[in-house]
């Protein structure tokens, strides 16, 4: 007997030492070790404990003999049953009877089916004499070797399962800090490449290290910040930063699709699923798969997809429209919203239980004018980049340096990218001066309001606006009755000038200037205001008429009248039509 039990121990223990090798993958590792006790001895059931880290509490990290949902209800807290003594006290603790013994709580509810004298007995694991885990195992060893001999066993075992646990952690050590150094690398890379954040601010660089801390994770990331401060660019670096780099990066704004075809693009459709559906295609997510997807303008999704983004955050899946079969994918969430969805959430506007799966790792990206140390530097970062597309040195005078420093730039860095882009056109020398730029950012407060805008006219354009046709297609997804807006042609008719629209309206009873907009528009804020209330005016006041007749879409159209204070001039006009 002392011999046949001499070499079952040792046979165990020599399939164990063939594990190490395994010590990366942590749960595989110790569930083999747990096989090897099964194969090798007498043992049916067995559970490696281990605390938690978010809860604190002693959860089964592996285990032998137990079906998923057994292993799921063994939780337990520091002070509870067996496992939670022998936790605290890190002493063995045998239980002849489970049936009797009343620290003994089945949580897992294994044993509740079989009849007859059930031993168990568990020792804690230990890292330095403290108690970092606990074995917990049916009798290892047939009834006629004594429990003393299971303790002591059981007790080289849980030493080997500790130098597991150590190594493990060892290894995720080594491999988180290759990964810093990796992201470190990257960020060198593509700093050289002209592809990282300019700034060099505090708060940008605070940015820069939440960045390289949250990039190689698979954190759901939410980019706060007014429009323009770089939140896609930031969503991009993400990417690139990660393990995903080498697979899609797929950006989808949620402004800009009308919400009828969403879902359909989003989680793609069936042949036939709709009017128009004439082929099986794929959603952005399924494009994603295995890389990122960057949701933009995450505050304006409609209730109804709201629902259905937050399943596949939970659970990385869902149904293309028009079909039952389920889809699985791999995908990292970045999303960016100028809006406080805390507040939204509050008001019932937006999913709180979304917000909560989305905010995992919140970052604030700061405006332009919380930091006016990278102004200069963006500046010459811009110019550089302008030299290269338009083979155009042009460099700033002093004057004009001083003025760009002064400006509060409410377009934020992409209202100074365009302005520099659109210096490198206009200007006919390699200086710019003052008295060039000021036209350019004359009532720039107003005019980016809505930052998809472009900047006031220069005089170097007029001459070319004034021989543009009457229906250009405008920046912004406006259709080109804006150029005619432009000319003062903002009346209901077909050309007629605006003086003759407000007289005729006046005539008509409606003299309030929200009605007419503006006499003589300064700005292109005014105009593109003037421009919305004469196609509401031509269309009976209904908006997604007039959003047709400007070639966007009726959320764009929501947009603009909320942005610019219409909402009440609508809803009065409306009502006074009878509505």
């Amino acid at each position: 007997m002392p011999c046949t039990l001499q070499s079952l121990k040792l046979k165990a223990l020599y399939a164990i030492s063939q594990v190490f090798d395994r010590a990366l993958d942590l749960e595989q590792a110790l569930g083999e070790v747990l096989r090897v006790l099964s194969e090798t001895l007498s043992m049916k059931r067995a559970t490696i404990t281990l605390p938690d880290r978010e809860t604190g509490q002693l959860v089964i990290a592996a285990s032998h003999g137990l079906t998923p949902e057994e292993r799921g209800r063994g939780v337990y807290r520091l002070d509870e049953g067996v496992t939670g003594t022998i936790f605290q006290t890190a002493r063995p603790y045998i239980v002849r009877d489970v049936r009797t013994d009343p620290l003994f709580l089945d949580r897992t509810g294994a044993r509740k089916v079989e009849k007859g004298k059930i031993s168990f007995l568990g020792v804690p694991i230990l890292k330095q004499g403290a108690p970092i885990g606990v074995l917990n195992v049916d009798r290892l060893f047939s009834d006629d070797v004594s429990t003393s001999e299971d303790v002591e066993f059981l007790g080289i075992v849980a030493t080997l399962v500790a130098q597991f646990l150590s190594l493990n952690e060892q290894l995720n050590e080594r491999v988180d800090t290759l990964r810093r150094e990796n992201v470190k690398l990257r960020t060198r890379v593509l700093d050289e490449r002209g592809d990282y954040i300019v700034g060099r601010s505090a708060a940008m660089l605070d940015v820069q290290r939440q960045i390289e801390r949250v990039a190689p994770t698979r954190a759901t990331v939410l980019l706060l910040g007014e429009s323009g401060v770089g939140k896609t660019l930031i969503a991009r670096l993400l990417h690139n930063l990660s393990d995903r780099m080498v697979h899609p990066f797929v950006k989808v704004n949620c402004a800009s699709i009308p919400e009828t075809l969403l879902e359909a693009e989003l989680f793609g459709h069936e042949k036939g699923a709709f009017t128009g559906a004439a082929a099986v295609r794929a959603g952005r997510f399924e494009e994603a798969h295995r890389g990122t997807i960057f949701l933009d303008e995450i505050g304006e999704l409609p209730p109804g997809i709201q629902a259905k983004l937050l399943r596949v955050i939970q659970d990385r899946e869902f149904e293309r429209l028009g079909s039952n079969q389920t889809h699985r994918v791999d995908v990292r969430i970045v999303a960016a919203t100028n809006r406080d969805l805390a507040l939204l959430s509050e008001q019932g506007r937006f999913r709180q239980d979304l917000y909560y799966r989305l905010c995992v790792f919140p970052i604030r990206v700061p405006s332009l004018r919380e930091r006016p140390d990278d102004v200069e530097r963006l500046l010459n970062h811009f110019l550089a980049k302008a030299a290269r597309d338009y083979r155009r040195v042009i460099t700033l005078a002093p004057d004009a340096l001083g003025l760009l420093r002064r400006h509060e730039w409410p377009g934020n860095v992409r209202e100074m990218e365009n302005l520099i882009e659109r210096l490198a056109i206009l200007s006919e020398s390699g200086q710019i001066d003052r008295r060039f730029l000021e036209p350019l950012l004359e009532h720039s407060a107003t005019e980016n309001a809505q930052p998809d805008w472009p900047y006031p006219v220069h005089p170097a354009q007029q001459a070319h606006q004034a021989h543009q046709a009457p229906h250009a297609p405008l920046p912004g997804g406006m259709s080109g009755s804006m150029a005619g807006g432009m000319a003062g042609n903002t009346a209901p008719g077909h050309g007629a000038p605006h003086g003759a629209t407000a007289a005729h309206d006046a005539h008509a009873g409606h003299g309030d200037a929200d009605l007419h907009g503006d006499a003589h528009p300064t700005t292109l804020r005014d105009i593109e205001r003037n421009e919305i209330i004469a196609a509401l005016r031509r269309n009976g006041w209904v908006q997604h008429r007039a959003a047709a007749a400007l070639g966007i879409t009726p959320r764009q159209m929501g947009y603009r009248i909320r942005k610019m204070g219409l909402s009440g001039l609508v809803a009065g006009e409306r009502a006074r039509r009878g509505d």
